[in-house]
This record gives C-alpha cells, sequence and structure tokens, in this order.
C-alpha cells in the first residue's frame, strides 16, 4: 500500500499505523531503531523538527521505504496540513 503524506502530522500518522500493525509498542521501535522512544511519541504526534535521518531510521526499522514524486492537485484542505 502506498500512502500520501504531505505534512509532519501525516508522517507521523502513518509511522503509528504500520508500527502497531506489525504489533509493535513504541519501546519496541525504539529498540529497533536505536531512537528513544520519547522521541518516536513526538514524531508520531507530529511535532515537526525531526532529522530526516531519524524519519529514515524509524522508516527502515518498520521496512518501508520514502518515495518522492510530484504533488498531485490538492484541495484547499490539503494546503492548510502543510502550514
Amino acid at each position: 500500500m502506498i500512502a500520501l503524506a504531505r505534512s509532519p502530522k501525516q508522517v507521523g500518522h502513518l509511522i503509528q499505523t504500520h508500527r502497531k500493525a506489525q504489533g509493535l509498542s513504541q519501546t519496541d521501535l525504539a529498540a529497533r531503531s536505536g531512537l528513544r522512544q520519547e522521541l518516536i511519541s513526538r514524531i508520531e504526534s507530529g511535532h515537526d523538527g525531526a532529522k530526516l535521518g531519524v524519519i529514515c531510521d524509524l522508516l527502515a526499522a518498520l521496512g518501508l521505504e520514502m518515495t518522492i514524486g510530484p504533488r498531485s492537485k490538492s484541495s484547499s484542505a490539503d494546503i492548510e496540513d502543510i502550514f
């Protein structure tokens, strides 16, 4: 399944969804990724400011990868999510 994320909140939600689908706690994901549980909690909550390398570490620990592509036509609601 390919998912679209345009904001830190959406990225965090997708990480949380995949973590739960794999039956992992935040502590389990922290152990797999080498990150602190508190950081994973902040990312899943949609706080911005996470380094790209940290997001890549989480994706790798979940067996996921990031794909970059052209932005599709969006609605005003999508644009509000960015800001």
